[in-house]
């Protein structure tokens, strides 16, 4: 396992389900999605991300305060962002298969339930080959 720091500057973390390693994923940031995450956890405390297969969000990553939201079985930590996890849910990530995934922020309202990444901000993930 790589240290938090590494993590967040993306570099290479260990996906876990139940605590067993699956294989070597990788999760990044850009810096607008950074900030955005030390803005929002000034002010909401401790976050975390979940990019699930089901209704609401769709496939879009949510932001929630830590604990909010219940992961299960079927969700695997990819890394953390700023210090926060991110989970995805095991079957999206197979379907995508990406070689890096990368949170950003966008102009937009948030999806489903999750917090904003700032006023008229929504985060978004894309990947990279």
């Amino acid at each position: 396992m790589i240290s938090q720091e590494a993590a967040e500057r993306g570099g290479r973390q260990v996906a876990v389900r139940g605590g067993r390693p699956l294989a070597r994923r990788r999760v990044i940031a850009t810096e607008a999605a950074r900030q955005a995450v030390y803005r929002l956890r000034a002010v909401r405390g401790p976050l975390m991300f979940v990019q699930s297969a089901g209704c609401c969000g769709g496939s879009a990553p949510m932001c929630f305060p830590a604990g909010e939201y219940l992961t299960g079985p079927g969700d695997i930590l990819l890394g953390r962002i700023a210090g926060c996890p991110f989970y995805m849910d095991a079957r999206q990530y197979r379907a995508w298969h990406p070689e890096l995934l990368v949170l950003d922020v966008e102009a937009g309202m948030p999806e489903g339930f999750s917090l904003a990444a700032g006023e008229g901000l929504h985060f978004v993930t894309r990947t990279q080959a």
